[in-house]
């Protein structure tokens, strides 16, 4: 037996694939499983996966429509027997890549922008539901070959190294705040279609952290993100000056990952590194309301504070589905919404979580 894992919506989806992956696994003992993705840190949160035999990675987001071809093309020589693409994945182009490999049973969701050709791109659908995890729609894939999940319970994994680990202790001793409370802060929101609109506005960030610091001498706040951040990072800095907050330097997601571990309380719109904490099981997580946030992308099987949006108000759908389409809505409008969300309120969130928590 023969398993492809198409992953090549992101990073935070990734990670939604980790548990059926799982299952395939304990089902298929034996078998070649193998997880492609198109992200350098998809590829590296996969990484010692026990239950993988193959990551391949391919930069698709700088390949040509050739180079893409070829590179799908080539993977047809393995044979699969069973290729899965995995939620959200609801563009066209992800099923071609499954029909282009070839296997002989290939398992998607069915999105509404659905055409007769995606139809005819794999061999079993079923519809993907918005009432249901992303983590959940991928295991019940599992029914499209007759099979139901068997592990007792199911989170987000990654297997970090003794050395990943012991470079989130030695900097925390560095910095000498193992004895104090630790909030993490990631500011991004990925890069894909419009979706860096849904973030809140760095200056509320500066103004957050301002008065945290002046109502909570005690906590120390560390700083998160990839490349991507760093300008926004050095703003901060600037803005700040302050010894206290921290702009930790990693190699990879997972040196990331080993470091937000160690944080009391998590603080993000919806991003892959929320679900990177919640993979971490960092004790408290606190999320600021996006027009991208639906049940599919909650931080699965961990408590979390939800900020409410008062523009979102409930109609997250109609801002955004998985239909291929970015956020509904002008750069003005998506930044007014996410400006809907005060300082004050999410002040008061952490204050509350901090109280009754930790």
């Amino acid at each position: 037996m023969k398993i492809l894992v198409i992953s090549l919506a992101g990073i935070g989806d990734t990670l939604f694939a980790t548990p059926m992956i799982h299952e395939l696994r304990a089902r298929f003992p034996e078998a070649t499983i193998d997880v492609t993705v198109k992200e350098a840190g998809a590829r590296d949160l996969l990484e010692n996966n026990p239950h993988l035999n193959r990551v391949i990675y391919q930069d698709l987001l700088k390949s040509g429509k050739l180079e893409a071809w070829r590179f799908f093309r080539s993977l047809r020589k393995n044979r699969y027997d069973l290729s899965i693409n995995t939620h959200p994945q609801s563009r066209m182009v992800y099923r071609i890549a499954a029909r282009i490999v070839g296997a002989r049973t290939r398992l998607s969701h069915e999105y509404e922008c659905f055409t007769w050709l995606d139809r005819r791109l794999v061999t079993s659908t079923m519809p993907q539901d918005y009432s249901r995890h992303a983590v959940d729609n991928n295991l019940s894939l599992l029914s499209l070959i007759g099979l139901k999940p068997i592990l007792p319970r199911h989170n987000y994994e990654i297997f970090l190294t003794d050395a990943e680990k012991v470079m989130a202790e030695n900097f925390i001793a560095k910095e000498n705040i193992a004895t104090r409370l630790l909030l993490g802060i990631h500011v991004g929101s990925g890069g894909t279609k419009n979706l860096a609109l849904r973030r809140w506005p760095l200056v509320n960030y500066i103004e957050l952290t301002r008065r945290l610091r002046q109502s909570k001498p005690g906590l120390a706040i560390l700083f998160f993100g990839g490349p991507g951040e760093k300008p926004a990072h050095e703003q901060i800095k600037s803005a700040l000056n302050d010894n206290q907050v921290f702009f930790p330097q990693t190699e990879n997601i997972r040196q990331t990952a080993a470091l937000i571990g160690k944080c009391d309380l998590f603080l993000s719109v919806d991003t892959a590194l929320m679900h990177l904490a919640a993979t971490m099981k960092v004790k408290e997580q606190i999320v600021i309301e996006t027009p991208t946030w639906n049940k599919p992308v909650e931080p699965y099987g961990r408590p979390f504070t939800l900020i409410k949006n008062p523009a979102v108000a409930g109609r997250n759908l109609e801002f955004y589905r998985y239909d291929g389409r970015g956020i509904r809505g002008s750069p003005g409008e998506l930044e007014q919404y996410m400006n809907s969300v005060t300082v004050g309120e999410v002040l008061a969130a952490v204050d509350l979580v901090l109280a009754k928590s930790i």
